[in-house]
């Protein structure tokens, strides 16, 4: 086993990064405190030992050791990209944040002296590294990929104790991404197991430890060696007395100060609070749309757009515009949607949501993505329907309307009857059923709403008769007397997919409706039959003892000679006067138990089997409602739970129990009502899925059906190549009233039929069409035909499966059935991959003999940031309309006493809510969910919501807004942009640069839509409007608005440069408008248009930019401003570094040959610009730099140096360069050691290898440059 040897003390980030990582790996190794010993040559802790099996190497440092960890557990990124990814943060945390966290920790915890200037100015550098850090955070939950990695273990660890004693809460308040990222991290289980809960920093005061940490402490600060606080936490000699005694009175000085202050900080507390309201309500200022505007008409906008971004302002009064005009609508812009369009149809239609539903956000998802695709393909001028509609949710409906009934008339549904309670759910549904609606349509789901269908509605019943006669009528749908999945809390059988499986691995209590205790399961008692005529005795087991009342036989293995004597042989029920014969069948196990089985057909799946195969008797003892039936007194009437207890005890007192002992077994649970699932013998209609559920699997096999991501073909094969036949009865009154009628023929000559005898059995339309289909089969007079209608309706499934052609009138043809059957695409979950999919492609093939649509994306399930499942019980589930218009904690709250959990519950789920969302959550529109959502749909099986993620795109709607307004009025009110986007040839470089990049985001987008890579697509959307046109571009071309000349060339440049802009912001705008089209709208309503008499009225039936038009990437180009970029960052870094915010330096970019020199030359006036130099001088490698400047390598190609003669302390530079040029020598010197080992070129890789010189390479032109600056200090000194 591996040993990890770690430092006791409790701040010792670097041990608890080894830590946090082993948690995530795939076994644990042997923690140990101690020194490692001194034959391992391990530096420090953390060390982690290899066992034998792995060599029994050695890893010495936090990094590599937590590396080994964190890949062990697969935590170290998912490819090679990933991996680097990773790489390039341990090296932040290392380089950037570690060195500056402890330089301000470390005075706090005594462990260096305290040097209050050097203090001040390591906790503003401390902030600066955080604000990267944060900008870095802001479109993402963690650091690399959707989920936990070592990357954000290894800079969690480095920004702890900043976290723990520095930052307070105005930092924290500004560091919000960094903050909501830290914890997170810190909330996970992985970490909480190791840092326990973090108390955060209220004031940066020196921190007092207890004495075990003090002494770890003073031990660790005697053993640092000066300058290297880093390694402080390392162990030392014990200090002395006098040292020790000095150190106490300093710390109970320190602690009454650290009292003193915390009285003071909580006497502010109430104050405090309410001043932090106001600068957020001011930050996310609510503006109101206040111009009279009629629903449908078009929205003002003349009126001066607003200061600021406001959901409210933007997303008012478009809709009902974009309704009334008809853009959601196929026929939009064509004469007939018969005629040929030769750029195709889309048609998909929406996954019914259930009539009882509200909005969560799974529907949000799902109408994110749906929408987004749809507005696509209409922008792309295809045929476009995305056909809304409502399932009448059979079950989940009736309970609503139940519950409504006894809580306001108090009465049942029995009381009312059959159909007058089926009146009042039409009337609940007309008064409540539209409110589903009415949220698609605030998340701004584009879909022809003239085509909304309801499953119930007279045409799609229609067609769920017809499907059920056809199969019925062809032998698919049959009548058999079966074991079905009983739920007695719902009175009705439910298929085997609404059956949980929940796995016990021993004995435990349950939770069942209609019991007040709890239910014990996950025990095995075993009990004896007494065989008759004999003291002998069989022994048998059973998890479900109540049962035993209906054995009607035991098993033996044909095989066990144990038992061979007792062929022939019966067993006495000890109960009543049963005798039950033992039968011999293969399918018992000889080695479970005693091998011998009781056998219940009547209550197991496999028991029924038996019966089947042995003609045993089918004895049932359970009613619907879960009571004992067809039993002898005790047991008579008993609940099905409470006579496990009887029974228990009946046998102990006729000294037939043997032992009770612990079991693993799996329990089925209801997914709907929770109750225990029962094997239930009941007469009910089958479909035969042997065959469709070949067709299904063979048409995927094949390619005609696609199915993505293919992750899910496994499990669609699994399941179809082993499909069980599927139950359609349900016992309810609300629903598809089963169209079959039992026959009773009033004639002497036939005889009367039985339930189970499908010949006596007839479906129909209505009465008379039965009548006549019965009286033509058994050749009589239809006047001597008696029917009685089925009692039950059809699962709920069955006419969802038939749902993509019934919206469209099938069986009849219909000019939309033959334009929009089958269906492009099918986009949903994949927890419905077989309650919905499944039946759709069967049903399809079965009843139309086409596939319903030609590709299924199946994106992921939505869970909480943390990765927890939405659980009303834990306060995570989150209405989409509550992120839209923002909702505070208190009105979290609320909602969940309006919900119907217990107060135990209530109380749990508010503690969830105050932890996640502690100032409630704020307003963030419809666009910013939507973009949020979209960017979290990676092809993966589950997505963590993060609801400050989503706060942060509304943050980038706000820089949207501001970069369009600035931008227009740079075009000016006079501006008129060319016919066509195109270039003229005298584009700057910034021009040129901006429409290679717009060109390759066009492609990206493109691609993205094609391959359902949302991700992709929102990267390069967000990408090119947030970092390259607000970032650079704009920022590069305000000099030539600002010149003042007004020569010909001046004009021209900005005439040029205006047009560039132009079509940055339509195009930018275009590619925003499917998964933003709120913002979008009212955005490009602003700007002028290109052919004002023929473009199209909105955004939204606007050509979608596409990679033939938008041609323009440059790979070169792009290669070139990504080098000035690099070169930007070091001098705004230097900037930084001296704190130059006001005042304009020289550059000096000495360059390692003539051709970075001309490049530096050619881009002079964008660096000038974006680095806020006051003049760029490029030299070649031979022309000397002036003296007087800090300097800074910005890539092995470029140096940068910065005028600051006069400006800054040369001595303090001189100090820097110092370090910097002994960590080289230190690195190059690692660097040497490892290649210079007489294994190397046998044991690295050769790329490896490759990597390794190059590194030594640019270290050793980094250290030339560093050993030249030091030189130029000297000069000034």
């Amino acid at each position: 086993m591996a040993a990890l040897f770690v430092s006791l003390h409790p701040d010792d980030f670097r041990s608890l990064l080894a830590l946090i990582a082993a948690e995530f790996g795939s076994s644990r190794p042997q923690t140990l405190t101690e020194d490692p010993p001194a034959s391992l040559n391990a530096r420090s802790r953390p060390t982690l030992v290899l066992d034998a099996r792995e060599g029994g190497t050695v890893l010495s440092g936090a990094s590599a050791v937590a590396w080994y960890l964190a890949n062990q557990g697969k935590r170290a990124g998912v490819d090679a990209k990933q991996q680097s990814q990773v790489w390039q943060w341990l090296s932040f945390a290392d380089n950037e944040l570690i060195p500056v966290s402890c330089a301000v920790v470390f005075p706090l915890m005594g462990m260096v002296g305290v040097d209050k200037k050097l203090q001040q100015s390591s906790r503003a550098e401390l902030i600066r590294v955080l604000k990267v850090l944060d900008k870095a955070l802001e479109p993402r939950t963690f650091l690399v990929g959707e989920s936990i990695t070592l990357a954000d273990m290894a800079v969690a660890a480095a920004v702890l104790l900043p976290f723990k004693y520095v930052l307070e809460p105005s930092d924290r308040k500004v560091l919000t991404n960094v903050t909501r990222w830290f914890t997170t991290c810190t909330n996970q289980p992985q970490f909480l197991k190791v840092l326990g809960n973090i108390t955060l920093c209220e004031k940066m005061v020196p921190v007092t430890l207890n004495a075990n940490a003090a002494a770890i402490n003073a031990e660790a600060a005697n053993a640092s060696p000066a300058g290297d606080p880093a390694d402080a936490t390392a162990n030392g000699p014990p200090k002395t007395e006098a040292q020790l005694k000095k150190e106490a009175k300093k710390r109970e000085k320190l602690e009454k100060f650290q009292q003193k202050k915390e009285m003071e900080a909580k006497k502010k507390t109430q104050p405090s609070t309410e001043k932090k309201a106001k600068p957020e309500k001011k930050e996310l200022g609510v503006i109101s749309y206040s111009v009279p505007t009629a629903p449908g008409e078009k929205k003002d906008v003349i009126s001066p757009l607003p200061d600021s971004y406001s959901p409210q302002y933007v997303e008012a009064a478009w809709y009902p515009w974009w309704e009334k005009q008809g853009f959601f609508k196929p026929e939009y812009g064509r004469e007939s949607i018969s005629d040929q369009n030769p750029r195709g149809i889309f048609m998909m239609c929406i996954p019914p949501p259930n009539v009882t539903g509200s909005l969560h956000l799974g529907h949000a998802l799902t109408n994110a993505i749906q929408d987004s695709l749809t507005r696509w393909h209409r922008m792309r001028g295809e045929t476009t329907l995305w056909n809304p509609g409502c399932d009448h949710a059979g079950i989940a409906t009736q309970v609503v309307v139940e519950k409504k009934l006894m809580r306001e008339r108090g009465m049942s549904r029995h009381d009312l009857g059959r159909e007058n309670f089926i009146q009042e759910v039409w009337k609940w549904k007309n008064e409540k059923g539209d409110r589903i609606y009415h949220q698609l349509k605030k998340l701004g789901s584009s879909l022809d709403w003239d085509r909304a269908c309801f499953t119930m509605d007279e045409k799609l019943s229609y067609a769920v008769q017809e499907a059920f006669i056809r199969m019925h009528d062809e032998g698919v749908i049959y009548r058999s007397k079966r074991l079905v999945n009983w739920s007695c809390t719902l009175n009705s059988a439910i298929s085997d997919i609404e059956v949980d499986k929940k796995e016990l691995t021993g004995r435990t209590l349950l939770p069942v409706p209609g019991y007040k205790e709890k239910v014990e399961f996950g025990v095995l008692v075993s009990f004896a039959y007494k065989v008759d005529g004999s003291d002998e005795e069989v022994i048998v087991a059973t998890t479900r003892i109540e049962t035993m009342l209906g054995d009607t036989a035991v098993a033996i293995h044909p095989a066990d000679s144990r038992y061979q004597h007792l062929k022939g042989k019966v067993v006495l029920h000890p109960f009543c006067d049963r005798k039950m014969p033992i039968v011999f069948d293969d399918f018992v196990d000889m080695s479970f138990g005693t091998g011998a089985v009781k056998i219940t057909p009547a209550h197991d799946h496999n028991d029924y089997e038996v019966g089947e195969r042995h003609n045993l008797a089918f004895i049932n003892i359970l009613d619907e409602n879960g009571l004992l039936i067809n039993v002898p007194p005790p047991f008579l009437g008993l609940k099905r739970f409470e006579a496990r207890k009887t029974v228990l005890q009946a046998l102990k007192d006729r000294g037939q129990f043997k032992e009770i002992k612990d079991n693993p077994m799996v329990v089925p649970v209801c997914s709907r009502s929770k109750d225990i699932v029962e094997p239930l013998l009941k007469p009910q209609w089958y479909v035969s899925c042997t065959e469709m559920g070949k067709q299904a699997a063979d048409v995927v096999r094949e390619g005609q059906l696609k199915i993505i991501p293919d992750h899910h073909l496994k499990t669609w094969f699994n399941w179809m190549d082993n499909i069980r036949d599927w139950c359609i009865s349900r016992q309810l009154w609300w629903g598809h009233r089963i169209p079959a009628y039992f026959i009773t023929v009033n004639d002497a000559a036939v005889k009367p039929g039985e339930d189970m005898d499908g010949h006596y059995w007839v479906s129909g339309k209505s009465e008379e069409e039965a009548r006549e289909k019965a009286a033509k089969r058994f050749n009589v007079s239809a006047d001597k035909i008696t029917l009685r209608q089925d009692e039950d309706v059809l699962d709920t499934w069955f006419s969802s499966g038939v749902f993509p052609f019934s919206i469209f009138g099938w069986p009849n043809e219909t000019q939309d059935l033959n334009v929009f059957y089958p269906g492009t695409l099918l986009e949903t979950g994949h927890d419905i991959l077989f309650f919905w999919v499944a039946r759709m492609v069967m049903m399809g093939l079965k009843l139309t003999g086409k596939l319903p649509f030609k590709e299924v994306y199946l994106h992921a399930v939505v869970r909480d940031a943390h990765g927890r499942k939405m659980s009303k019980s834990l306060g995570n589930v989150i209405d989409p309309l509550d992120v839209i218009t923002g909702i505070s904690l208190e009105g979290l709250h609320a909602l969940l006493m309006d919900s119907n959990l217990d107060p135990l519950e209530v109380e749990k789920a508010k503690q969830g809510q105050t932890s996640d969302y502690p100032n409630g959550i704020p307003e963030c529109g419809t666009d910013a969910l939507r973009f949020a959502l979209c960017a979290y749909t990676s092809q993966g099986r589950d997505i963590n919501l993060d609801v400050n993620r989503i706060l942060g795109y509304r943050h980038f709607c706000n820089k949207l807004w501001n970069a369009v307004k600035f931008a227009m009025k740079t075009l000016g009110d006079n501006f008129v942009p060319s016919e066509k986007a195109q270039l003229c040839g005298e584009e700057s470089v910034s021009d040129r640069w901006i429409l290679s990049r717009l060109s390759a985001a066009v492609g990206l987008c493109d691609a993205g839509f094609k391959a359902y890579d949302f991700t992709t697509i929102t990267t390069a959307i967000y990408n090119f409007w947030l970092y390259e046109l607000c970032d650079i571009y704009l920022e590069s071309v305000k000099p030539v608005f600002s010149k003042s000349e007004e020569d010909d060339a001046g004009q021209r440049q900005r005439l040029v440069c205006r047009q560039t802009l132009y079509t940055c912001l339509e195009v930018g705008l275009r590619l925003l408008s499917p998964v933003m089209p709120f913002v979008s709208e009212e955005l490009y309503q602003r700007l002028p248009r290109r052919r004002p008499e023929s473009d199209p009225q909105s955004i939204c039936v606007t050509p979608y930019p596409d990679t033939e038009e938008f041609c323009w990437h440059s790979a070169e180009v792009d290669r070139d401003m990504e080098f000035v970029m690099t070169v930007v960052k070091t001098i705004r870094s230097l900037r930084a570094d001296y704190n130059l915010t006001k005042t304009r330096a020289d550059c000096y970019l000495q360059c390692i040959d003539s051709a970075t020199a001309a490049q530096m030359q050619k881009y002079s006036l964008q660096i000038q610009t974006l680095s806020y130099s006051q003049a760029v001088i490029a030299l070649t490698a031979n022309q000397p730099v002036p003296g007087g400047c800090a300097v800074a390598i910005a890539s092995d190609r470029c140096t940068v140096n910065l005028m600051l003669k006069g400006l800054i302390d040369v001595e303090k530079e001189v100090a820097k360069l110092m370090t910097k040029k002994g960590d080289l020598a230190k690195q190059m010197e690692k660097l040497r050691e490892k290649m210079a080992k007489s294994d190397y070129k046998e044991k690295v890789p050769v790329k490896v290898q490759e990597q390794d010189a190059e590194k030594l390479r640019q270290s050793q032109t980094e250290l030339e440059n560093v050993k030249e600056a030091m030189d130029n200090f000297s000069k000034m000194m």
